[in-house]
């Protein structure tokens, strides 16, 4: 078995912060598109798995952080929301031709409210207006500020874009080394005209293979087999509806683990970004997702003297803002993630990619444009506003952090509201902190005033530095992403 280029972590728990990174990718790249999902030729990409950028570290831009939570506050612009033009009947692509009147208002209450949203000011440039998109989304990955959203909370069907939740509730539980022999029932239930890798029953793959047959062609096979290793698919079904709720994408509702369309399975535009950019927190996950091109293992075969080899094919990444098509280009600073494609989904994509510093992510679903790659051209031009948006545009939302990473009893010195204590209030709640307490009691026990003080001040900084990591925290901010590939 060949591969090109394997990540270097055995498992898949790296969750480091990193809030600037260098280019993702090359200031040009020119590769000769394929125009559909098989067939076609194409110049081979050398390098998937690339290397990854080491995490800086930036003490200066964690003040910056904390100064912008509490400026922020004082920005205002004119909030403008866009009615939604009438939609085209076309029932048969999703489960309602129109938007809720009332939908989930997680993030802010503009994200819950059908049309479009954005701020316009001075200086902010005008949404493209070739969006046939139902629901689509963009967001700064880092601060998690939402800067403009369509239909937000819409719950539609979400295609392969669930292999995102998929992945970031499986990848942890096996190391990419362990190995698979594959049995019938691991294939057993794969929905008919499923997009499948190519495994074969009585071969051995290891769950890396697996893993770039789930990211790479989407492959339901794979996601099948992984299901298996997992206790089955009706456990992993389970598991990846709890981490749902885990990470508040309150709209998603999973009934099958690699999105093929099934009665009352959704998600949302605002639940697909919090799923990737969760899932971006993972390095594995960053590199399988940013992979153009790699080796996949074949049949196993024995020759007159009895020796066995085994073939091995190449598979194309099918996001083709990232691996290209005729009539899509490679979008510059692409880092990923995944796209989907079903009869009642339509086309749907999230993508993340990074300019000048800025990491973006955007999601599309099922755009009502009958052109090919539509949904593409869409998420291009919606990155392109981004870009040109970002710290011009004030916000319209967030994306809210997990459940977790947002409780107040586990950021020492935040108080119920969820904010610093010490810091909002230019340090005032230190005296109402739950570190002032010991001060206050060695003062009336007869303490020496000297150490009261020097308790005081130890106090107060204890207090005034969880406020500070609390406001940088609650950005859950993405980490290094991986270089798509080296200069040619």
């Amino acid at each position: 078995m060949t591969q090109l280029h394997t990540p270097k972590a055995s498992r898949n728990q790296e969750t480091g912060r990193l809030s600037f990174i260098r280019s993702v990718s090359p200031a040009r790249v020119r590769i000769r598109g394929r125009g559909g999902e098989a067939g076609g030729t194409s110049r081979p990409v050398e390098g998937t798995f690339l290397t990854v950028s080491p995490p800086k570290k930036t003490a200066r831009r964690s003040l910056l952080v904390t100064s912008a939570a509490v400026l922020s506050s004082l920005a205002l612009t004119t909030p403008v929301s866009y009615a939604d033009p009438k939609p085209s009947p076309s029932p048969s692509k999703s489960p309602s031709a129109t938007p809720p009147a009332n939908m989930s208002a997680v993030g802010g209450a503009r994200l819950g409210q059908a049309g479009t949203q954005v701020n316009l000011a001075s200086g902010v440039p005008v949404l493209p207006k070739d969006l046939s998109a139902r629901s689509w989304i963009v967001a700064d990955a880092e601060s998690g500020d939402v800067l403009a959203a369509h239909n937000a909370h819409w719950r539609l069907p979400p295609a392969s874009t669930l292999k995102m939740l998929f992945a970031d509730t499986v990848l942890p539980k096996f190391a990419k080394t362990e190995k698979h022999k594959v049995v019938p029932t691991d294939l057993a239930g794969i929905g008919s005209g499923s997009s499948m890798v190519g495994i074969k029953e009585g071969e051995t793959y290891t769950v890396h293979d697996l893993w770039l047959g789930v990211f790479l062609q989407s492959g339901n096979d794979a996601v099948h087999v992984l299901s298996q290793m997992n206790d089955g698919v009706d456990n992993t079904v389970k598991q990846m509806n709890a981490h749902a709720e885990e990470l508040q994408a309150l709209d998603t509702h999973a009934v099958s683990p690699d999105g093929y369309d099934s009665p009352g399975q959704v998600s949302s535009a605002y639940d697909l970004t919090l799923i990737a950019r969760s899932g971006l927190q993972k390095k594995d996950f960053r590199e399988y997702c940013s992979t153009v091109t790699a080796k996949f293992p074949g049949k196993t075969t024995k020759n007159k003297k009895g020796k066995t080899t085994r073939e091995s094919f190449e598979i194309r990444n099918t996001n083709r803002l990232l691996s290209g098509a005729s009539d899509v280009p490679v979008y510059q600073g692409i880092a990923g993630v995944k796209n989907g494609n079903t009869t009642n989904a339509g086309a749907t994509f999230t993508g993340v990619a990074e300019r000048n510093g800025k990491v973006l992510l955007v999601t599309v679903m099922n755009p009502e444009k009958d052109e090919s790659n539509e949904v593409y051209k869409e998420t291009a031009r919606l990155f392109d506003w981004g870009f040109q948006a970002a710290g011009k545009v004030e916000p319209v939302g967030e994306l809210v952090p997990p459940k977790s990473a947002a409780q107040p009893s586990a950021q020492p010195g935040a108080n119920p509201s969820g904010e610093a204590g010490g810091m909002e209030s230019g340090g005032s709640g230190a005296s109402s902190g739950g570190a002032s307490k010991p001060v206050a009691s060695a003062t009336a026990e007869g303490g020496s005033g000297g150490m009261g003080i020097a308790l005081g001040i130890t106090g107060g900084l204890l207090v005034l530095l969880a406020g500070a990591a609390f406001l940088v925290n609650r950005r859950w901010p993405l980490p290094d992403l991986v270089r798509r590939r080296p200069r040619p």
